[in-house]
């Protein structure tokens, strides 16, 4: 197992840009990353960009948003309303965005879908990450969903039984309107949670992975 770590000091600064389809898709992916990584930096900025949402959709997004980043005095939250499941027929605006996106701000750190996913708006946002950012650490977070397309992650980040417990407690607190899906469960993302802690050996038995398809030491 090899171990990579910033250079990090008290004085280090983060950007972070977190990219989601869908309005519980940061929170799932890399929810207890951005929390641990909230915790080990004293100057982080972080940009949280959801690119569809319903009216209802949208407030419990801002609400999960300020959640997980209440720690955070450098944030923007950008909540757009695009129609979900219908991202690959509003290209001029999401290559616009995009485009607008790379000018305001330039990350350390990305994250984003999968480029594997099987679900549709979860590859177009991966393929736009790409497109747009050419010259920084992308990672790829992974969403558990019917289609079994979880694949076989290269970057793992381990979490501590405390971080797991608030990230899924922010989750599912956050988002009342997906109650009814039968994989929106505790344990669901417990689970998880634990396998990425088991193949990558956590000392805490808990792990969130990634898809890291690029880096330079």
């Amino acid at each position: 197992m090899i171990n990579l770590n910033f250079n990090q000091t008290e004085e280090s600064d983060l950007k972070i840009l977190c990219l989601g389809a869908h309005c519980d898709d940061i929170e799932i992916g890399c929810g207890g990353t951005i929390l641990k990584l909230i915790e080990e930096y004293s100057n982080i900025t972080v940009y949280w960009v959801v690119l569809s949402s319903s009216e209802k959709t949208a407030q419990e997004a801002m609400l999960s948003s300020n959640t997980f980043l209440k720690e955070v005095s450098n944030k923007k939250v950008i909540i757009k309303n695009l129609e979900g499941g219908l991202l690959y027929f509003q290209g001029k605006e999401l290559h616009e965005f995009f485009e607008e996106l790379k000018q305001e701000f330039s990350p350390d750190i990305i994250f984003t879908h999968h480029r594997q996913d099987k679900h549709q708006d979860h590859r177009l946002i991966s393929d736009y990450t790409w497109d747009t950012f050419r010259n920084h650490l992308i990672l790829e977070y992974e969403i558990p969903k019917y289609d079994g397309d979880l694949g076989l992650p290269n970057l793992f980040v381990h979490l501590d039984e405390a971080v797991c417990r608030r990230k899924i407690k922010y989750v599912m607190d956050a988002f009342p309107t997906q109650n009814n899906k039968q994989w929106f469960t505790e344990e669901t993302f417990r689970s998880i949670l634990r396998i990425r802690g088991i193949e990558s050996s956590s000392p805490s038995h808990y792990s969130e992975a990634f898809h890291c398809r690029k880096i330079v030491f």
